[in-house]
């Protein structure tokens, strides 16, 4: 019994040195990043070890055994490395202020392994995460923040955050919970058949009204295509019913059409991607400015510290692409593009490989956020789309991003969790 006690725990450390691996490769990575800091603007010496330890131990936190995907925590440490050096690089207040919720994020994805391992039980709330996104969206209209024309903030004394961002984490939980029960019936219901889609697709409709409302009362074009993004490609890997899609799609176009006419904050956004010459030095400045760093940066960039981010107003959240493709680079945009393309596709794979509905549409809706974010913010910043206010994942300064999303990826891993093969 005791060789057998013996032989059990090498097992233990031998299985839990394996899952530390692609954690330890990627704190090699991000400690070559962050020793590129100025000096002074990042904490004193002993942080970067305790957000080590920290990364070390979501990984090593004890789960219950099987197969899960370690490079993926692996992959958002990285990401979160590279957004803590460019704030570095931006301003060292900003970047302390980041290391504080890194270290933050990581605490609470530790406390959140446990809970998270129970991830399925979430499903039966489905409806409380309706009634916490109405009481978020009630806040910010009555006591939010508004700043450049949308009011998407909360603060409670020194601390500002956005309830946004955890409305996007709700949302997929309930439409995940719902779908998951009534995804055969929906598939299964004509298209002109008003009644019985009207009966089942009553509270889908959430999805569309959080979306909807975000644009018409917080004027925030961004997140409600973001959420209008996820909503369609949840409803169509659980129903593969194109015209809800396309439908949802035509209401969501009108009533677009009419916030452009109706506010001046959207139009102006609007106006600015058209015509970003039109205003140089008045509306167009942010746009062009961030155009012209790109360009200034070329093939390999003009090095680390080097270039000229700061002339690029809320370059720390809106533009912090363009900082980063100045200073590293075509190569440096892509090689950061590629390691956001590595994480969204693991979680795609995560939802492909899940064994039950609910877990399938959980990871895809997650993996949706992260990735049209990233399209909708990259492709602001290249002129391709109007610019919205939402931030780079891990990337931008933001303390309210950066939990949702650290919470966004160690839900993912913890789908990723298949029993042990023979």
């Amino acid at each position: 019994m005791y060789c057998e006690g013996r032989i059990s725990l090498y097992k233990h450390l031998l299985e839990q040195r394996r899952h530390a691996y692609p954690m330890v490769v990627a704190l090699a990575v991000a400690a070559c990043f962050l020793s590129m800091a100025p000096n002074g603007s990042l904490g004193p010496p002993l942080a970067p070890f305790a957000l080590a330890l920290l990364a070390l131990g979501w990984v090593l936190t004890p789960v219950p055994a099987g197969e899960r995907d370690d490079v993926l925590p692996a992959l958002a440490v990285v990401a979160a490395a590279i957004g803590l050096c460019v704030s570095a690089r931006i301003s060292p207040d900003l970047a302390r202020r980041q290391e504080v919720w890194l270290a933050f994020s990581l605490g609470l994805v530790m406390l959140s392994n446990g809970w998270f391992g129970r991830f399925r039980a979430l499903a039966a709330y489905k409806y409380l995460w309706v009634v916490a996104s109405v009481f978020a969206f009630l806040a910010l209209a009555l006591f939010g923040v508004e700043i450049h024309g949308a009011r998407l903030w909360l603060r409670f004394g020194v601390i500002q955050f956005e309830p946004i961002e955890f409305i996007k984490l709700f949302i997929v939980l309930f439409m995940a919970a719902y779908l998951a029960e009534t995804a055969d019936v929906i598939a299964s219901s004509r298209w002109w058949s008003f009644r019985a889609n009207a009966r089942h697709l009553g509270p889908l409709f959430l999805g569309w009204g959080a979306s909807m409302s975000i644009l018409i009362f917080q004027r925030d074009l961004g997140m409600s295509v973001l959420l209008l993004a996820t909503f369609a490609a949840m409803l169509y890997v659980a129903t593969r019913r194109l015209d809800l899609i396309l439908g949802g799609l035509g209401i969501f176009c009108g009533v677009a059409a009419w916030a452009v006419h109706r506010y001046a904050y959207v139009a102006e956004r609007i106006n600015v991607w058209l015509h970003p010459f039109a205003d140089p030095l008045g509306a167009g400045y942010q746009a062009l400015q961030a155009l012209f760093s790109i360009a200034a940066g070329g093939v390999l960039g003009t090095g680390y510290r080097l270039g000229q981010p700061l002339v690029i107003p809320e370059v720390a959240t809106d533009y912090v692409y363009a900082a980063w493709s100045e200073e590293f680079g075509f190569v440096g945009a892509v090689l950061l593009l590629a390691l956001f393309l590595a994480m969204v596709l693991r979680m795609l794979d995560v939802a492909r490989r899940a064994p039950d509905l609910y877990a399938k549409l959980v990871a895809t809706g997650l993996a949706a956020t992260l990735g049209v974010q990233i399209i909708v913010i990259v492709g602001g910043v290249l002129g391709l789309f109007p610019l919205t206010g939402i931030t780079l994942p891990f990337i931008s300064y933001g303390g309210s991003s950066l939990v949702s999303n650290m919470l966004l990826i160690n839900l993912v891993w913890a789908i990723s969790r298949q029993p042990r093969r023979a």
